[in-house]
């Protein structure tokens, strides 16, 4: 089976609950949509579990792109913590609910540091697959979608920090799966649920800002929660 998920924010114990709950499988395949880090403290023991799965597929969102700079000051010394401190990436970072990530972060042998940054530099931008018949867009999110523009000439951070438009339809052949904004903001309805309308599917309940955590399985569109 194939499944997506999005927006676990450091929620460890929510995403080893939704592992058990689709009993995920060798065979199996999860899409991770961005933004396994930062607001609650989780977030690196979840980016550890998942560099040892490799039936886990990581997509960046805007947090990983924030948090990717600091990290690499932070392993690699190139400046001073006061110095780094008074980066406008730091301070993005931290505005950002960055805190509990950078404790966890340092925390970690140098060894680990640099593996960590190389696996986040390894997650895609976005994915394309079909799985039956269905053709599937995923990423974190995707604004002003053209569908007579390549999608690679869309710039990446759109795929990462733009607002997808819910009401309009981007293609009538692909469902398009994204993350970033909690499905309570697109209609307060949908507050804890996947939000399916338009060929979009926005899988981030607000596992953090009261919602749930939300997954679902691409080959049967049964939805799972926690």
């Amino acid at each position: 089976m194939i499944y997506a998920i999005s927006d676990l924010h450091g929620s460890y114990e929510k995403y080893v609950k939704m592992l058990e709950k689709i009993n995920l499988g060798v065979d199996d395949t999860l899409y991770v949509l961005g933004d396994v880090i930062d607001r609650e403290s989780g977030g690196i023991d979840i980016l550890l579990d998942m560099m040892q799965r490799p039936n886990i597929k990581p997509i960046i969102g805007n947090h990983e792109s924030l948090a990717l700079g600091p990290m690499k000051s932070i392993t690699f010394s190139s400046i001073t913590a006061t110095a780094l401190q008074n980066t406008k990436a730091y301070k993005l970072w931290m505005l950002n609910d960055g805190e509990s990530t950078e404790k966890a972060f340092r925390s970690l042998d140098n060894e680990t540091q640099i593996k960590i940054i190389n696996y986040i530099e390894s997650f895609s931008i976005y994915e394309e697959i079909t799985v039956g018949e269905q053709k599937f867009h995923l990423s974190h999110t995707l604004p002003d979608y053209n569908p007579n523009k390549p999608i690679h000439d869309v710039s990446y951070l759109e795929f990462i920090y733009g607002q997808t438009d819910y009401g309009k339809i981007y293609a009538n052949d692909t469902l398009f799966v994204t993350g970033h904004t909690p499905t309570m903001l697109i209609d307060p309805a949908y507050k804890g649920r996947i939000y399916k309308k338009n060929n979009h599917i926005a899988i981030d309940c607000g596992a953090v800002f009261g919602g749930r955590l939300g997954c679902l399985c691409l080959d049967t569109m049964k939805e799972f929660y926690i």
